[in-house]
């Protein structure tokens, strides 16, 4: 396989005419080089993969700071930490805005078995000591975004208090807004270190279990494997649980049609104000919202990704919802019991088959570790991605309020076009321009250099990045590109059949992964973004690039799921497992090829979605 030509090299990508030096836009090691052989010829070698499970569209460029982020933790917990043995870190590339990685293998099967020795002792005694230390790191995130939201952003005064005389306090709200800049970017970059301290781990349990089910029995589905370490119960889905509380009580205390009189919550609240009814339900709504209210309606990613505390129309619509299935009788409730009884089920089938006591030994024990593991993969996110990033991207648009006020930038929304270096040059430029009494240089470049980079993101998002660049490699064994991305040798052939079958038309069959049993067949609803999936209907598909935390409420209403990208840990295909539906992730186009309407067959068992009509 590896010597077939299924992608383009990552030096063929052409320019989009209008963007020439877009690569200004991004830091320099994020751009392929054809400048330094050296590097031309290791980039050449290399299988670049588009991330469009994180940056579904292209990045802004301070929206790459988690990027960054996690190029630094995932790879520094693989390669130094823990030394995951058959990999070092992921690579990570621009094009033409949109992001790419690529894993980078340890080739050696010497090396490979001397990191084996180490990850064992290391990874081990994490495992041994799995819940002292969660909770430890819980409190760490929690005073982690403690500080970011006592972190104050200064603005910059007319004349320094007297107070600054008097007590002796030696250094300027300039400084101070300098250092609180620095906080808030290093902040950041601390809740990702934190991020990755247990994932890697998590995964590599799950791949370890997997490898010996494969082991023992060769023609075991991936989905069947992943049933076995269903059932959990996590905190990232008490937001939603939040949200059917809300609606229970919406009921109960006959607010149904005041709720459902208007979508904006500001309309919402003044009618239920009038009410000694309608003030204590939204008493009860006040408490839901810190922290679970903190949620992204979107991956998170992005800084347009608002949390529903930024937009509570977001939840209303939600609890609006639930409202009507209740009202019609139907349940809302995660169906937990019966999720567990067919894993209880398939794991005893599995188990009986097993005729080797030392098999059936590690069997129990990876099954066990598994499952203890397996709660991190979810409750990480709420933590990180949406509790800390929501609060994040609000302390940043504070930032921007100073950058708008000295004419920086036009607006504060603009502050996403600069680089988080770019934003640190700036503020220097205004703080010293502020303390020397002159105006600043900043007001003359960056709206003309803001105004360029908001059309060169607008050609960005019209291009259609490629699914993967460059040269297929023999075997992937990187634990998250498998199992969170879902990019394995089999993905490789089905993502460029679906490229040929694109372009001559006739598209009747889309393969991913099976990552949760069951057959749907149904209307299509495809959905980009959170917004749409209010014209969700009952017993619907949705169709998606990807999912998040705040689409839960889409998964009481649909029969199955299908999205772009995601290996079989996506949430997507976690959740759809939770609720005993059929899904197909991994496929690496759906939402371009169906439309709204068509007829689906999805097949979660096998991994195929066949377009009936």
């Amino acid at each position: 396989m590896a010597s077939k030509k299924l992608f383009p090299s990552p030096h063929e990508i052409d320019t989009i005419p209008g963007t020439e030096g877009w690569q200004r836009m991004y830091p320099y090691h994020y751009t392929f080089s054809t400048t330094y052989p050296e590097r031309t010829e290791y980039e050449e070698g290399m299988f670049w993969f588009y991330d469009g499970l994180h940056y579904p569209e292209p990045v802004y460029p301070f929206d790459l700071i988690w990027d960054e982020a996690w190029y630094l933790a995932l790879s520094q917990y693989n390669t130094r930490i823990f030394s995951v043995p058959p990999a070092y870190g992921i690579d990570h590339r621009i094009v033409n805005g949109y992001a790419y990685i690529a894993p980078v293998a340890v080739k050696d099967p010497r090396e490979v078995e001397a990191r084996a020795a180490q990850f064992r002792e290391r990874a081990g005694y994490y495992y041994d000591n799995w819940e002292p230390l969660v909770a430890k790191w819980e409190q760490k995130l929690k005073d982690t975004i403690a500080r970011l939201e006592q972190l104050e952003i200064p603005r910059l005064p007319e004349m320094e208090d007297r107070s600054v005389v008097t007590e002796g306090v030696g250094e300027s709200k300039g400084y101070r807004l300098l250092k609180a800049y620095d906080d808030l970017i290093n902040l950041g970059i601390l809740c990702w270190q934190y991020h990755f301290e247990f994932l890697n781990l998590a995964y590599a349990a799950y791949v370890s279990f997997l490898d010996l089910c494969q082991r023992v029995f060769p023609d075991v589905p991936s989905q069947s494997v992943t049933q076995m370490i269903s059932g959990i119960d996590v905190i990232m889905y008490q937001p939603d649980e939040e949200l059917k509380n809300l609606a229970r009580s919406a009921v109960e205390l006959a607010l149904e049609k005041v709720l459902s009189s208007s979508g904006s919550f500001a309309e919402v609240e003044a009618a239920l104000l009038k009410s000694a009814a309608g003030r204590k339900w939204l008493a009860e709504l006040e408490r839901a919202r810190y922290p679970w209210f903190h949620i992204s309606t979107g991956t998170g990613w992005y800084h347009h990704d608002r949390s529903w505390n930024d937009n509570l129309d977001v939840p209303l619509a939600s609890i609006c919802m639930y409202v009507g299935k209740i009202k019609l009788g139907q349940s809302i409730e995660r169906p937990l019991a019966e999720v567990r009884k067919q894993r209880d089920r398939v794991t005893a089938e599995y188990r009986a088959l097993i005729g080797s006591a030392e098999d059936r030994a590690a069997f129990d024990q990876l099954l066990e570790t598994a499952r203890k593991v397996f709660s991190y993969v979810e409750n990480h996110l709420f933590y990180v991605e949406h509790w800390f990033h929501s609060l994040f991207w609000n302390k940043v648009r504070e930032v921007g309020a100073i950058l708008k006020e000295y004419g920086f930038i036009g607006d504060i929304e603009e502050v996403w076009y600069l680089r988080r270096a770019e934003i640190k040059e700036a503020l220097w430029d205004l703080v010293c321009a502020w303390a020397t009494g002159i105006k600043p240089c900043g007001p003359l470049v960056w709206p003309k250099e803001i105004a360029w980079r908001k059309e060169v993101m607008r050609k960005f998002h019209e291009w259609r990045p490629p699914p993967a660049l460059g040269r297929v490699p023999e075997v992937i064994q990187e634990p998250f590109t498998m199992v969170l991305w879902g990019v394995t040798n089999a993905s490789f052939n089905s993502w460029a059949k679906l490229r040929e079958a694109q372009a001559a038309g006739d598209v009747r069959e889309i393969v991913g992964f099976a990552a949760s049993p069951g057959m749907a067949e149904g209307p299509a609803r495809v959905c980009r973004s959170v917004e749409e999936i209010r014209h969700l209907q009952d017993g619907e598909i949705l169709v998606a690039p990807t999912t998040s935390p705040s689409w839960a409420p889409a998964f009481v209403k649909i029969k199955a799921c299908v999205t772009d990208v995601g290996g079989v840990m996506c949430h997507a295909a976690i959740v759809c497992r939770e609720y005993g539906m059929p899904a197909v992730v991994g496929t690496g186009g759906a939402t371009a090829i169906v439309k709204t309407g068509m007829t689906l067959r999805v097949n979660g068992s096998t991994g195929e979605v066949t377009i009936a009509q």
